[in-house]
């Protein structure tokens, strides 16, 4: 049943006013903060800084290890021999092993760390299937997702003493190394004996236990029992192995149990066949079962132990939210009692809906989602998009505030190995003339290095490759390719043709340069709080607040023209200085305004003289009675602010006549509000939310009030 909060006829709505202590004079975020646990519980709710949990300050580069660099050609096979059909390596077929290799990565590890790269993202690594398809459509396992072996390198790419390597050199360069994962999929290894492979719903085939009786799986998901099952009771499908020497290829060895896998068909990506169907093929694990879930724990807590800083988490829309709500804490728990206090993970939710993915990083209890939303506003700004749109997009940031996380911790991203390269999404999608694509791109990687988020750069693009397709199309060599398709086709910058392309001249590898020792000088352009002062035409302007509380003021522009806007500050009668795009400075005025101009497809970054000016008085706050309900059962809980005051609200929730307030989460930018997650709340129960706000000064106000479940 859907449930929402109602007011009462008679609301009890508080302010309380007090000084703050010396300890609270700095309102900014702090990114050295601890964070604290999800749901955490206090008996006296005060004021917080907008959550900063562990990495908010990565600069990704993305590789697939395979297309980067050869630098052993004695693996190139993978010790298999036979031909390309056994082998998989065949560098003329884009679907193939190309030699691309850890050792390969380890010798370009200078080329990746000069452009500003802090953090290295790895397709996944592990032993594969080397090939797969039925006969004239065979591909290999180059991009690692037909896992076999959950515990040793695939042996193209080098050995597990090789990825150790890899991460300690890479660590003395100052960068870390981040897994891309599975963890509901393995190869495609088992059929089914019908012979048929189209999904079959539970509602027409339930699964049943070992004595044939139906049962819900989801009464068991997130518990530690489940019902036992039998191979040739349980499915709608029998699951028997393709290949008789199959019954023991995987690793570990609970892996080839087939009563750990749904055994249902094929998906289609659609309701429910989108978390229990096969992907085109691949055996589809039983994520409800504890045992998976125990299992999958322990194949990366393993990996964490050998040095790995962090894991790109794939497919994780189409896996139950029990496994994640236990998965996520034990990865983070693990890792913690590892000394790897800054371990990160986020997750691939394929759709740009801010209200799906922020599921994922708070009721999912994941620490951050790969931000499709940003790539697709990103895309259709660069395009000369409205500046409007892209303020509507950040509007939605409030969705990913919990206690444990928020939006500034979330990896952004323009093109991937899956969708495609930007400049062919432009071409594509937005019917953009190549000749006008190269300005365009260095616009989103602006946009991608100065507002919220974790930029991630596609390896290659700063090379300027445009790409024909998504998948394999996009999938490039940077050594010398001999793959035809890749050898023909332009690019945004230099000549087409087969040869190495690590230019550290090039003038994309420059420009991200660039601006990610522009970030890395000025850390509020990573993660100061980030604040929309205009949306005019194709003008976006935003403030950033630096934990010291200095203000940068920043600004792009995706018309052919220049643009232009007189924006707020919180500084009256101070100088910005320009620091990117600019060379001229800004004055405000007595009311704290300033007129900025950008010219056609560029930004503009400036910083303030001083720090933010201190208000007179303290803000005013209250709760406001426009309480709604998201469809997926998340109530927003909003408090109305003093207009343009840099303020932090942090909101508390406890059921009315606890001891304990349990934290909801800080948010630093109006409009101030968090979504609070009632949907398992039983009617009629009595609630009580409360704001705390500071300011500037450390001045602290609050507001309260009590209403119903219903």
């Amino acid at each position: 049943m859907k449930r929402t909060l109602t007011w009462g006829a008679a609301l009890a709505l508080t302010t309380c006013l007090a000084a703050a202590p010396a300890s609270l004079a700095s309102a900014a975020p702090q990114p050295s903060d601890p964070a604290p646990e999800a749901g955490q519980r206090t008996s006296a709710p005060g004021p917080r800084s907008s959550l900063r949990q562990g990495p908010t300050r990565e600069r990704f580069y993305f590789v697939m290890a395979d297309r980067f660099a050869n630098g052993n050609p004695y693996n190139d096979t993978g010790g298999i021999s036979g031909g390309p059909l056994r082998s998989g390596f065949d560098p003329t077929r884009k679907g193939f092993f190309h030699g691309g290799d850890l050792a390969g990565l380890i010798g370009k590890l200078d080329y990746i760390k000069g452009m500003g790269t802090t953090a290295i993202w790895l397709t996944p690594s592990f032993t594969n299937r080397p090939v797969q398809g039925p006969s004239g459509q065979e591909s290999a396992g180059y991009h690692g997702y037909w896992v076999t072996d959950f515990t040793r390198i695939d042996p193209h790419f080098g050995t597990n003493a090789e990825m150790k390597r890899l991460i300690e050199q890479a660590h003395a360069k100052g960068m870390k190394v981040y897994f891309d994962i599975i963890t509901n999929h393995t190869a495609d290894v088992i059929g089914y004996q019908e012979g048929k492979y189209t999904y079959v719903p539970k509602a027409s085939a339930p699964f049943r236990d070992a004595k044939g009786r139906a049962f819900d799986d989801r009464d068991y998901a997130g518990t530690s029992v489940f019902p036992a099952l039998d191979a040739e009771k349980s499915f709608p499908y029998t699951p028997v192995f393709k290949n008789p020497g199959d019954a023991t290829v995987k690793v570990p060895a609970w892996l080839n149990d087939p009563r750990m896998y749904h055994n249902r068909g094929d998906t289609t990506f659609e309701g429910e066949n989108s978390l229990y169907g096969d992907f085109f093929g691949l055996d589809d694990l039983f994520t409800e079962r504890p045992e998976v879930v125990d299992g999958m724990s322990e194949i990366y807590q393993a990996w964490i132990d050998l040095g790995i800083d962090g894991f790109r988490i794939d497919t994780t829309r189409h896996v139950n939210m029990e496994f994640w709500q236990q998965f996520g804490p034990r990865m983070m728990a693990h890792a913690a009692q590892s000394g790897k206090k800054d371990f990160f993970m986020f997750g691939e939710i394929a759709d740009p809906d801010p209200l799906e993915m922020s599921r994922y990083s708070t009721r999912g209890r994941l620490p951050a989602a790969l931000d499709f939303g940003f790539q697709r506003a990103a895309q259709k700004f660069v395009a000369g998009g409205q500046g409007k749109d892209l303020a509507a997009f950040y509007a939605s940031d409030d969705l990913y505030t919990d206690a444990d996380s928020n939006a500034y911790s979330l990896p952004t991203f323009v093109g991937n190995h899956d969708m495609g390269r930007l400049p062919f999404l432009l071409t594509q999608d937005e019917k953009i003339d190549k000749a006008a694509l190269l300005p365009r791109v260095r616009l989103a990687n602006s946009l991608m290095y100065l507002t919220r988020g974790q930029p991630i750069v596609y390896y290659g693009d700063e090379q300027g490759f445009i790409g024909t397709g998504n998948d394999q199309a996009a999938r490039h060599d940077m050594f010398a390719t001999r793959t035809k398709l890749y050898a023909d086709e332009p690019t945004l910058i230099g000549p087409a043709g087969s040869r190495d392309r690590y230019d550290t001249n090039s003038e994309l590898y420059r420009q991200i340069a660039e601006l990610a020792a522009l970030r890395q000088e000025h850390p509020a352009l990573a993660d100061g709080a980030q604040i929309t002062r205009a949306a005019a035409g194709g003008l976006f302007a935003f403030s950033r607040v630096d934990a010291q509380q200095r203000e940068y003021l920043v600004a792009v522009n995706s018309s052919t023209k220049p643009a232009a806007a007189r924006v707020n500050t919180f500084n009256a009668k101070d100088t910005f200085a320009p620091i990117y795009g600019t060379g001229t400075a800004l004055r405000t005025g007595a009311d704290g305004t300033a007129r900025v101009s950008v010219p056609p497809l560029s930004a503009v970054v400036y910083r303030a003289s001083t720090p933010v000016d201190e208000a007179k008085n303290a803000p005013a706050v209250k709760l406001v009675n426009t309480w709604t309900s998201t469809s997926d059962g998340r109530l927003r809980v909003k408090a109305e602010v003093s207009a343009n005051r840099y303020v932090q609200a942090t909101f508390y929730a406890r059921i009315a006549g606890e001891p304990t307030w349990r934290l909801l989460g800080t948010d630093d930018n109006a409009p101030y509000q968090v979504f609070d997650d009632v949907s398992t709340m039983r009617a009629g129960t009595r609630m009580e939310y409360r704001v705390v706000v500071q300011d500037e000064s450390g001045r602290v106000r609050s507001s309260s009030t009590v209403t119903s479940v219903r």
